[in-house]
């Protein structure tokens, strides 16, 4: 099954609960926003592009439980949800992206509220008889879009990055980016997928990424059912396989990419970079469209995570706790890559290269039919 999936017999919500891998594979089911929003931020879904159809489908469900009477009421309750929802997590921009897109397509623009005529509407329905079902359909067909579109704009992104690994070649993978980080195939590691899928022989090190292990539990796990061969490595092993020559290019995701290339992605994204890029290791982070924040100019203006010390306190060694007792910890859960350490942001519309604020908007701004 895809990793998020709309249920139109049941008209719930299915996600794989991705904290029970790699022991358990099990399929959640939600029928209200609110406990979507909860999984979000419980990393039941995680993954940027994951993030935001789960988000869209969530718009979904709060206006099917909406017992709003008037298309007014409906939209204030969808945008009452949506401010919810966005709170959910605040560095994936896809996150408030899908759902702003869906309330885009149901709020009239102000020449139409001037004249008093409605939105158009799947169906040609107005604010008049029906219109509250039209709204509804509407807000779930346009979710649903968001789902097949990132599927394809995946498979577009891995073509075109599958063109910078030649055969034979090994990668450093941080974090997860596979089909578990999206509705279905995946970023950075859906670039790997497609490399391999092509014939060419790959080798990927696995960096564990703490302290959720997204790798080690995630990547590691993926790579297994695609047949793709591959190590596990802490993540402050990286610098050592880069340094002896033993790592050709590096592969990572991002959850947003400011106007100027600098990239927020998974802790660790940061030190990873500087080590390829004192080695002379090429760097790409694979990113969709959707993910790039024009309006912020660098990644100092992305806001960051901070997640519950609890997650790396949880550590054990040999049965015991690995800390103090008594210890706190700090928890961020990205980091800021700046762009000088980039070597290319592969995207669904080709790989953008220096000068990013030149480069990024022409990507951003192709038209596709």
């Amino acid at each position: 099954m895809k990793t998020v999936e709309w249920n139109f017999t049941t008209h719930k919500l299915q996600m794989i609960d991705q904290r029970l891998l790699p022991g358990t594979f099990e399929v959640a089911v939600f029928d209200d926003y609110r406990a979507v929003g909860q999984a979000i931020t419980d990393m039941v879904v995680r993954g940027a592009p994951a993030i935001g159809a789960a988000a869209g489908f969530a718009l979904g469900l709060a206006a099917n439980q909406s017992a709003a009477t008037t298309p007014e009421g409906l939209l204030t309750d969808l945008k009452s949800a949506a401010d919810l929802l966005k709170k959910a997590r605040p560095t994936a921009v896809n996150l408030a992206w899908a759902l702003d897109r869906i309330l885009n397509t149901l709020t009239p623009s102000p020449s139409l509220k001037r004249r008093g005529e409605a939105p158009p509407l799947p169906g040609g329905e107005g604010w008049g008889e029906g219109s509250l079902q039209s709204l509804r359909a509407a807000v779930l067909t346009e979710a649903q879009r968001i789902a097949d579109e990132d599927v394809e704009i995946n498979q577009r992104m891995a073509h075109h990055g599958a063109e910078l690994i030649a055969d034979g070649d090994t990668v450093i993978h941080h974090c997860n980016t596979g089909a578990l980080a999206t509705v279905d195939w995946g970023t950075a590691l859906g670039v790997i997928r497609m490399a391999h899928k092509q014939g060419k022989n790959i080798h990927v090190l696995v960096d564990e990424t703490r302290p959720r292990l997204q790798g080690s539990r995630l990547t590691a796990w993926e790579l297994e059912q695609y047949g793709i061969s591959y190590d596990i490595i802490s993540d402050n092993a990286a610098g050592y396989f880069l340094s002896n020559g033993q790592v050709d290019k590096v592969f990572v995701g991002s959850d947003r990419t400011a106007a100027n290339g600098d990239v927020a992605n998974k802790i660790g994204t940061y030190m990873l970079a500087l080590a390829a890029y004192d080695n002379g290791v090429p760097f790409y982070p694979v990113v969709p469209t959707s993910t790039i924040d024009l309006s912020l100019a660098t990644g100092a203006e992305i806001p960051i995570e901070e997640r519950d010390q609890a997650e790396v306190l949880s550590l054990t060694f040999q049965g015991q706790a690995a800390f103090p007792e008594g210890a706190s910890a700090r928890n961020p859960a990205f980091d800021i890559t700046p762009h000088r350490l980039v070597t290319g942001i592969v995207t669904e519309n080709g790989v953008a290269y220096p000068p990013y604020l030149e480069n990024l908007r022409k990507v951003v701004n192709v038209k596709t039919s």
